[in-house]
């Protein structure tokens, strides 16, 4: 029984603390989101949580680069001509 452990699988996923959120979806998210419901076999929950979990960790992962970068340009980290040329070369060669 679910109340007996500390976290239960749940849906196909496991379950730990879990906070409640209510949002506004346009009707076009919700009709998407129910039929991959319903054609999936998961709940609609799982599918937003899974999807949010995505995006969010490609925005950090997008902003750790960026922040990343511009460590980089503030120390004149910048690639050489050389290295920018044999990025360019190898571009153009596998072009063709």
């Amino acid at each position: 029984m679910c109340d007996d452990v500390v976290c239960c699988i749940t849906n196909h996923y496991i379950e730990t603390a879990m906070s409640v959120m209510s949002l506004r979806l346009p009707d076009e998210i919700a009709d998407t989101l129910a039929n991959l419901s319903k054609a999936t076999g998961r709940s609609k929950s799982f599918l937003a949580v899974d999807a949010l979990r995505e995006y969010l960790a490609r925005e950090a992962w997008q902003i750790e680069e960026i922040q990343k970068a511009l460590k980089e340009a503030d120390a004149q980290d910048f690639a050489t001509p050389e290295e920018v040329k044999a990025i360019a070369d190898k571009w153009t060669a596998n072009a063709h």
